[in-house]
């Protein structure tokens, strides 16, 4: 088997979080493998930009999550370790990264997210970033 180390972000604006759907119609968060010794909030931060075009900013990490799939192309099984940060973007601005096969992606009310998401550990993740994010909130973050 294949391991993997990728990073992600759980991003948010306002009460909204962004949500990809990938070619094969799951909807999931943006995330990338970490290649080389590049730091994990790098990878993070970048692959949020190219697969979104949103601008975000980390502000603090919310968990790790394990998946495993069989790779056609490598003809193997492959375990994805993936670290996730709570992010919060910029602006609202997006660009979805159709070339890099997703097929639809946005700003999605919670409640919303929460029914779309595919992937219940990833449903969970979300719940607990956005409770880290109202909490950041509270404490004189702004939005």
């Amino acid at each position: 088997m294949l391991f993997r180390k990728c990073a992600g972000g759980v991003v948010f604006y306002g009460e909204k979080v962004f949500l990809l759907q990938n070619e094969k119609g799951e909807w999931v968060l943006p995330k990338g493998v970490i290649r080389g010794m590049a730091p994990q909030q790098e990878v993070a931060v970048a692959r949020v930009k190219s697969e979104t075009g949103v601008d975000a900013e980390i502000l603090e990490a919310v968990g790790e999550t394990n998946y495993e799939f069989y790779s056609v192309t490598r003809r193997a099984p492959v375990c994805n370790r993936v670290m996730w940060y709570t992010m919060r973007a910029k602006s609202d601005t997006v660009r979805i990264a159709f070339e890099q096969g997703f097929i639809d992606g946005g700003w999605v009310p919670l409640p919303e997210a929460l029914e779309r998401i595919t992937y219940t550990q990833d449903k969970s993740l979300v719940r607990l970033a956005h409770e880290k994010y109202k909490a950041r909130l509270a404490e004189g973050d702004t939005i």
